[in-house]
């Protein structure tokens, strides 16, 4: 117990003896304890009643009495002298006593003046004590809140890594291909070292043949390396701004080392004109081109150009044409059956974006929906040669609900619009044949995407956003291990 609760304690048992001290004392002082009634024989009350004092002539006595009409008792009474009351003992004991009396009223008040000091003091305690409860409590309840903040971080963190697990299983697989890209490339070396023996017992054409396939192979070999998972894409870099609102423009991403040229297609129908740009360069800085003639118009954005040819749609069907810009002609043409076209399962834009051809690592590919997969989108492998369907897919993801899409290591990439806030939300892999919804950040500087395709060998992505020529760079987790290299 505190202090000022003891002093509170006492006063109140002070207080308590003086009260019954009082109470059993002072009637014994002043001669009330020996007062009395006498009554008369016979039950009646006698006419002459008063306080019995040791000295009689010190009492009250009752000089006459009579009874009024209604029956009441009338008395006339005679007092004490004033001089006898002042020489009376117990007089002075009672003056003495009132002195001690006030004396100790006086003790009281101080007491009292104590008192009322420490409760207040008792009282700012209470509250200083009531206000470090709360705060405990509050750093309490803090200490609960930081530590449910944190462990919602770390589950947070971990739905973020969860994705990767299947990746990384994907890696471990690519590190066992690395070990056979090494015995490949081993192998390379042996077939060049007898080659390099015996090339006066072949011709010219079968040994260019042979140089063609291997480097095929070492190709094949290099790219599987470069592959990854989409984790990245960067703020946009504007190249140029020309055209209309809508168009495409791309380079070769098999194009000879040092050929940086630039292939430019303005609009979404009835064009035939293809500009090429020597270099980057001259794209960005001027406008000196050379313009190739298409022999049929195109349809849509969804053009490629892809190791010397380009590759489009026929305007109004859905037929395929390959155009070799060597010889300015078309080297084939063929029908992808079942496609829809003439804006039948465009993208979410519209502009004739039916069929939408594009390249990565592995080839050429096809995306686009047919009445048979119920208008979502399909997705074929095409021999770059013959226009064949190598291999198809089908996807869960309506296409007219898609902003823009494109190819990543035989991964398909789907944004969920092409005007303002724009994403990367759903990929489509070819290699487990499975998609998952994803949410990678997408800048749409412009407003209004009509062509996004990636290139492998710049590992970039192009686009054509409201007539501006943009590019993105891209980030690809890959993770191999150098002790296996």
């Amino acid at each position: 117990m505190s202090l000022p609760l003891l002093k509170i304690g006492v006063v109140l048992s002070t207080m308590a003896m003086i009260t019954n001290w009082m109470s059993q004392t002072l009637p014994s002082l002043v001669g009330l304890n020996t007062t009395k009634l006498t009554a008369a024989q016979g039950g009646y009350p006698d006419r002459s009643t008063g306080v019995l004092p040791a000295n009689p002539e010190d009492s009250w006595q009752v000089y006459s009495s009579a009874q009024d009409s209604e029956g009441r008792c009338v008395c006339t009474v005679v007092a004490p002298q004033q001089s006898m009351c002042s020489r009376d003992a117990r007089t002075k004991q009672l003056r003495q006593l009132l002195e001690k009396v006030q004396n100790m009223t006086q003790s009281i008040q101080v007491l009292d003046q104590r008192t009322q000091r420490d409760l207040q003091y008792v009282e700012k305690m209470e509250v200083q004590l009531r206000g470090l409860e709360t705060k405990f409590r509050q750093v309490e309840e803090n200490h609960k809140q930081n530590i449910a903040k944190q462990f919602k971080a770390i589950k947070a963190k971990m739905e973020e890594l969860r994705p990767l697990i299947p990746v990384l299983e994907e890696y471990k697989a690519d590190a066992k291909l690395v070990l056979q890209f090494k015995e490949e490339v081993q192998n390379l070396t042996t077939v060049l070292s007898e080659l390099q023996e015996e090339m006066g017992a072949y011709d010219y054409e079968e040994l260019h043949n042979r140089v063609s396939n291997l480097e095929e192979r070492l190709r094949a070999c290099m790219q599987k390396l470069a592959c990854g998972k989409l984790t990245g894409i960067s703020d946009p870099i504007t190249i140029k701004t020309s055209g209309s609102r809508f168009g495409s423009w791309m380079t070769d991403p098999l194009a000879p080392e040092g050929d940086t040229r630039v292939w430019y297609m303005d609009g979404y129908h009835n064009n035939r004109f293809v500009r090429e740009y020597k270099s980057m360069r001259d794209f960005m800085t001027s406008d000196n081109f050379t313009s190739h003639r298409l022999p049929h118009p195109w349809s849509g954005t969804g053009q490629v150009v892809y190791n010397g040819s380009i590759y489009f749609n026929k305007f109004q069907s859905h037929v395929i044409i390959k155009f070799d810009f060597r010889t300015s002609s078309i080297s084939k043409s063929r029908q992808l059956d079942y496609a829809g076209f003439n804006n039948a399962y465009h993208y979410a834009w519209g502009g004739h974006s039916d069929i939408d051809l594009m390249a990565d690592e592995g080839g050429l590919w096809a995306v686009y929906a047919t009445n048979q997969n119920a208008g979502n989108i399909v997705l074929s492998k095409l021999n770059p040669s013959t226009l064949q369907i190598i291999k198809s897919w089908t996807t869960n993801h309506p296409k007219r609900s898609a902003g823009e899409s494109f190819m990543i290591c035989g991964t398909l990439y789907v944004t969920n619009g092409y005007s303002g806030g724009t994403k990367v939300y759903y990929a489509y892999s070819t290699n487990s044949s499975t998609y998952e919804y994803i949410d990678i950040a997408f800048q749409n500087k412009y407003s209004h995407i009509s062509m996004l395709d990636y290139n492998p060998r710049d590992r970039a992505l192009y686009a054509w956003n409201n007539g501006h020529q943009v590019l993105y760079n891209v980030t690809l987790f890959h993770v191999i291990n150098s002790e296996e290299l």
